[in-house]
C-alpha cells in the first residue's frame, strides 16, 4: 500500500468509536468502514429542542441533559448502518425506535423532534481522534483517572513515543490508519461535555478549566477523510511523509 512506504510509523489504533445519535451513548467497534462523511453510522441522528431551531446550537445534548450518554443506540442491521433502522435502549432498559414520539418525550418533555441526516450531523468535522498519551497528561493535570469516553472521539490512538499531546503536531498533515487516510484539519476545541463523567454522570469543571487555561481550550484533534477505507483496533497509525 502506498502510504507505507511513504508515511512514518506514529502509533497503533486502540479504540474506536461511534455515536449513532449525537450526544447519545458510543458504539465501541472493532473495525469499522470509513466514508466521506466520517464513520458509516456515525451521528446520523439529532433532538432538536422546540423553541430553539434558529439557533446556533439547537441540538439536545450532555449539556443539558447529562445522561443522555446512558442511553444506547445501536443498528437493526449492523453490517448496513447507513441503510439500517436505529434503535435506543433506554437506562430502564426499554427500546424504542429512535423516531418513536415517547422516546422524545422521556427525553425532552418540553418538546424535542428528531432529525436524520445522511452526512452526519457534525459540530465541526467529520471524524475526531485523540491520543492516549494526552488523555494520561490531562489526568495528570487535574488529578484524576480520566475514562476517554468523555471526550466521545471516534479513534483512540496508542503513539509510539510518550510526548505529551502528540497528535497537535499531526495538524495539517495526512494521517494513514489501516486502509483509510485522514487530514488532521484543527485542534478540538472543547466545551462543558468533557467536564462530565460518562458512568457518574458527575460533573468536574476542573478539568475544563485546566484545558481552557494550559491547552487553548483544545483537545485532540479533528479531521475529515482523504481516502475512505476501512479501519480496525490495532491497525498502524503512520503520518505522511510530505511530497
Amino acid at each position: 500500500m502506498h502510504s507505507s512506504r511513504n508515511g512514518r510509523h506514529v502509533g497503533r489504533v486502540v479504540g474506536l468509536w461511534r455515536y449513532p445519535v449525537k450526544s447519545m451513548g458510543a458504539e465501541v467497534l472493532a473495525q469499522v468502514d470509513v466514508s466521506w462523511h466520517g464513520f458509516a453510522g456515525d451521528r446520523r441522528w439529532a433532538f432538536i429542542r422546540d423553541g430553539v431551531a434558529q439557533s446556533g446550537f439547537p441540538w439536545l445534548t450532555l449539556r443539558e441533559r447529562g445522561d443522555m450518554s446512558h442511553y444506547r443506540p445501536s443498528f437493526v442491521e449492523p453490517a448496513r448502518p447507513d441503510k439500517s433502522a436505529t434503535v435506543v435502549r433506554t437506562p430502564s432498559g426499554s427500546t424504542f425506535d429512535v423516531a418513536d414520539p415517547t422516546l422524545g418525550a422521556e427525553l425532552c418533555p418540553s418538546g424535542v423532534r428528531v432529525i436524520r441526516q445522511d452526512r452526519g450531523i457534525f459540530d465541526t468535522f467529520p471524524l475526531s481522534l485523540i491520543t492516549t498519551q494526552t488523555i494520561v497528561q490531562l489526568g495528570e493535570m487535574v488529578g484524576a483517572r480520566l475514562d476517554v469516553e468523555r471526550f466521545r472521539p471516534n479513534i483512540l490512538v496508542e503513539t509510539t513515543d510518550e510526548a505529551p499531546f502528540p497528535e497537535d503536531s499531526w495538524v495539517g498533515s495526512v494521517l494513514c490508519i489501516g486502509g483509510a487516510r485522514m487530514r488532521v484539519d484543527k485542534r478540538d476545541g472543547r466545551c462543558i461535555v468533557i467536564t462530565i463523567d460518562p458512568v457518574t454522570t458527575e460533573r468536574n469543571p476542573e478539568i475544563l478549566r485546566a484545558v481552557a487555561r494550559d491547552r487553548q481550550g483544545c483537545l485532540g484533534v479533528y479531521g475529515s477523510t482523504v481516502e475512505p477505507g476501512r479501519v480496525a483496533v490495532n491497525d498502524p497509525v503512520l503520518i505522511e511523509s510530505p511530497a
